[in-house]
């Protein structure tokens, strides 16, 4: 029988990294030359701050991405490889802690027992890591995926708010870079939903708030030091 259902939950792993990684890369670089241009900077040293900003940005992505998802495959690993000693010593026991998380779900005994017996002698590892552990082939960790996702969008992201430093003239900067970085965001927000079939306003009103909230708080900050100097 054909199967023409559409899910999107196995684009999870690396949709999470390019949208944290886009997102990253717009408000951290957008707010950076906020706070710079408010403190009274000329558009050279803006622009080269925040090329700064992204390199920097880009490098701890991508190693954050890396070093976080790594740690999350060590632990599967380790719950794998003990999961496949217990199969082996104790193979009984582990058909019937198999068999308690079907019946939990719904299914009569005889009905769980069969299944856990059909499933342990196709592949008992993928049956355990999968029901017992929550470990599938789908949301696994993929520590180069998650840090070549977030590398690549934070990149991309970054470079939206140095390309209206260049474009911009600086009577108006602040406040068109500013505007222009929220449109992207909503942008970001809407192609976030669309690509993993979420709501679109949700996600849309999400990254445009908390993006403006650290520009206004990072140009404040900006303000101060211009005002002091």
């Amino acid at each position: 029988m054909r199967h023409d259902e559409i899910h999107k939950t196995h684009r999870t792993g690396w949709l999470r990294a390019a949208v944290l990684g886009a997102n990253d890369g717009i408000v951290s670089t957008a707010s950076l030359v906020l706070g710079v241009a408010a403190a009274g900077a000329g558009t050279k040293i803006i622009l080269v701050t925040g090329v700064a900003g992204l390199v920097a940005g880009a490098m701890s992505m991508a190693a954050g991405e890396y070093v976080s998802v790594s740690s999350q495959a060590d632990t599967e690993r380790a719950d794998l490889d003990r999961e496949k000693k217990e199969l082996a010593a104790n193979p009984e026991n582990e058909h019937a802690e198999l068999m308690d998380i079907y019946v939990q779900r719904g299914l009569h005994e005889t009905l769980a027992s069969e299944v856990s017996t059909q499933l342990i002698q196709h592949d008992a590892l993928a049956a355990h890591g999968r029901d017992e552990l929550g470990i599938s082939d789908t949301l696994a960790a993929k520590p180069v995926q998650a840090a070549l996702a977030s590398a690549g969008t934070f990149a991309v992201g970054a470079a939206l708010p140095l390309l209206m430093v260049l474009v911009l003239p600086i009577s108006v900067l602040m406040w068109g870079l500013a505007g222009s970085s929220l449109l992207f965001l909503a942008l970001l927000g809407f192609l976030a939903a669309w690509v993993g079939g979420a709501p679109v306003i949700a996600s849309v009103t999400r990254v445009t708030f908390w993006g403006a909230l650290a520009m206004a708080l990072t140009a404040g900050v900006g303000a101060l030091f211009g005002v002091a100097a």
